[in-house]
């Protein structure tokens, strides 16, 4: 994906039911540069219905909604929205639902105790195609890929593409993978072609939730 140009404004849907958390996002994207909140939501019925009028570019989503579930939510609004990306906003840290959230198509993790400012960085990440995580979720997802079954893929992953894939389920860009591994971000994307082929999966979230889940 390519970065977004610096005066290009991100503009971002809610979907909280939380009252208060929910105008405290509103203040802060409004009063951030670059930033716009453009609808919020209470519940995942009403975001179901309204977000594809409204295209945001990316969508903060509440796990625990009442009625349908966040996941749930993400799940049927991807299926007719693709190319939306959704940041998970929850109180949870288990990795079911780290994974049904990943699975559901979301891009990024956060828990709701992050920060104004991890909360703007991470929403930076998504539109410039990253997959933030928390540095509690991220661990978690670690250490689940260090405990991965011992199912074999049919092409195995050479070292260099399970560096990156590794990189990428820690929530890093494509930027920081690059500079992290000392190659060029086109290389990068060169070897996660080569990974989604493999695992034979279509975006970063399925390679990612695939091989954590061998």
């Amino acid at each position: 994906m390519i970065d977004r140009k610096p005066n290009t404004t991100i503009r971002v849907s809610i979907v909280e039911d939380d009252e208060q958390l929910r105008s405290g996002m509103i203040v802060l994207l409004e009063g951030t540069h670059g930033f716009r909140c453009i609808s919020a939501y209470e519940d995942g019925e009403t975001a179901i219905k309204d977000i594809p009028q409204k295209t945001p570019d990316i969508v903060l989503m509440d796990i625990n909604l009442p009625g349908i579930s966040g996941i749930e939510c993400v799940r049927r609004l991807k299926s007719k929205l693709p190319d939306m990306q959704f940041l998970m906003l929850t109180v949870y840290e288990d990795n079911n639902k780290i994974f049904q959230a990943l699975q559901a198509g979301a891009s990024g993790y956060l828990l709701k105790m992050s920060q104004p400012d991890e909360l703007i960085k991470a929403i930076r990440e998504v539109s410039n195609g990253g997959a933030p995580m928390s540095p509690q979720i991220a661990r978690k997802v670690v250490h689940s890929f260090h405990t991965a079954g011992d199912e074999q893929l049919e092409t195995p992953l050479s070292a260099r593409e399970e560096d990156i894939l590794y990189s990428l389920a820690s929530g890093n860009t494509y930027k920081e993978i690059a500079s992290e591994l000392d190659i060029s971000v086109d290389t990068v994307h060169n070897h996660l072609k080569k990974v989604y082929s493999k695992l034979h999966v279509r975006s970063r979230t399925e390679a990612v939730v695939k091989y954590l889940k061998r």
